[in-house]
């Protein structure tokens, strides 16, 4: 008896109606994705307040669509209230799911919880509470990872998604055996930081006589951050005696670097040094590491600037000529609106600074204990004589962190669509 080998109409007509309609479903769910970000860490580093930011821009650029809910690990009123004006529709929630019921919603109506960038897994316990809660997929973007240990491993590998913000950290989780396709070099989220408060930064040039692009700014900094200034009870006395002891070996011989470099800044140009605070400690020792230590023609040129926020860092330094700072996340700041930007990297500031090799920036990190003064001096006269030279240099970098942040997004839709078609 003859078999007819092809379907029959009302059975394609079926198979249709069912592709349609799983089809539809899952591009219906994947318009509107629920995404729950851990960040947040605290607000005496303006570095760490700004992954919050550039992570949630990254995400409103890339997933226009998405509802964003912000998980914050640590509070603050100022830091929540400069996010509700840059980002209105983002729910800020805190707290455990044990004992606040807003989390605990917003666990389980989200479709994936992204750790934020950062030094280390800060919110561990955030994303062992989602573990515990849901099988639905989670990931780190942008964060650091030296030496994890046990605990965080534990977590890693059960990690829809890695991506490290520096390419030591792959290496480092190697060793601990996590590994795997899943792991995308991502760069910090702070390169995409979006805020800016012009208001304040023109106001300041306004009052101390400052150009576009014809001033210098300089970032401070000591071998390990004093938090016990803004936590006491962060620190052992033992602990504390040991940073202190650490700080004040290096603190003369890393400054003098900086001062150096702004000698000769205005000794060439005659024009402006702003030294700026990454920290909120950094403010307290400028006098003492920095203008004390400069030559007396030199001191009128100097101003301070008092400890802010983000988003009048980076305004600042998006008019600055070139900004040189021993802290990590001002130069990004600075490169992230097109500024040059030196890092002096002292090798108690982690493994992160590795993700400015990583972006072809090589020239500009000074490796301090390697570094003289005429090193650095060196590199500002050449971007001084051919500052369009430097501007492509910075450019080379940007577009090497759009293929990153393109290849980590497309990698995070993948597993919001696969998880929507298959668990809906």
């Amino acid at each position: 008896m003859y078999k007819n080998k092809y379907p029959s109409f009302w059975g394609l007509l079926l198979l249709f109606t069912v592709f349609f309609h799983l089809n539809n479903q899952a591009t219906k769910l994947s318009k509107e994705p629920t995404v729950l970000i851990v960040s947040g860490w605290q607000d005496v580093n303006i570095g760490d307040i700004a992954h919050t930011p550039g992570l949630l821009y990254l995400m409103e650029k890339r997933m226009p669509k998405a509802k964003l809910i912000l998980w914050e690990k640590s509070r603050s009123e100022k830091v929540e209230s400069l996010l509700t004006k840059r980002f209105p529709r983002v729910k800020i929630i805190f707290g455990n799911p044990d004992s606040n019921t807003e989390v605990l919603n917003a666990i389980n109506t989200s479709d994936l919880l992204i750790h934020g960038s950062g030094p280390y897994m800060v919110g561990v316990e955030n994303m062992e509470n989602w573990i515990k809660l849901t099988k639905k997929p989670f990931g780190f973007f942008g964060v650091t990872f030296e030496n994890p240990s046990q605990r965080d491993v534990d977590v890693l590998k059960m990690a829809s998604f890695i991506f490290p913000r520096d390419t030591e950290s792959i290496k480092h989780l190697k060793k601990t055996g996590v590994e795997g396709k899943n792991i995308i070099f991502g760069p910090d989220a702070t390169f995409a930081l979006n805020l800016r408060d012009e208001t304040k930064a023109l106001e300041f040039m306004t009052q101390h006589e400052l150009k576009n692009k014809d001033f210098l700014c300089v970032v401070t900094r000591f071998r390990k951050s004093p938090y016990w200034w803004a936590n006491p009870q962060k620190y052992t006395l033992q602990e504390k005696d040991a940073r202190i002891a650490l700080n004040d070996k290096w603190k003369y011989d890393d400054n003098a670097k900086l001062c150096a470099a702004i000698t000769q800044w205005v000794r060439t140009t005659k024009k402006k040094v702003v030294i700026c605070p990454e920290m909120d400690y950094q403010v307290k020792i400028m006098d003492e590491l920095i203008i004390s230590q400069l030559p007396d023609d030199v001191k009128p040129f100097v101003i301070k600037h008092d400890y802010w926020l983000p988003d009048e860092a980076i305004s600042l330094y998006s008019h600055a000529h070139t900004l040189i700072s021993m802290e990590c996340h001002s130069v990004i700041m600075a490169l992230a609106v097109g500024t040059p930007a030196f890092y002096l990297r002292q090798p108690q500031d982690t493994i992160k600074g590795q993700m400015f090799y990583d972006l072809g920036l090589d020239k500009w990190v000074f490796e301090i204990e390697e570094t003289t003064s005429d090193m650095i001096i060196s590199e500002l006269i050449k971007v001084m004589n051919d500052y369009p030279k430097a501007c492509r240099y910075i450019k080379s970098a940007q577009d090497k962190i759009d293929i990153q942040y393109n290849r980590s997004f497309k990698f995070i839709e993948n597993i919001i669509s696969q998880k929507q078609a298959f668990t809906k």
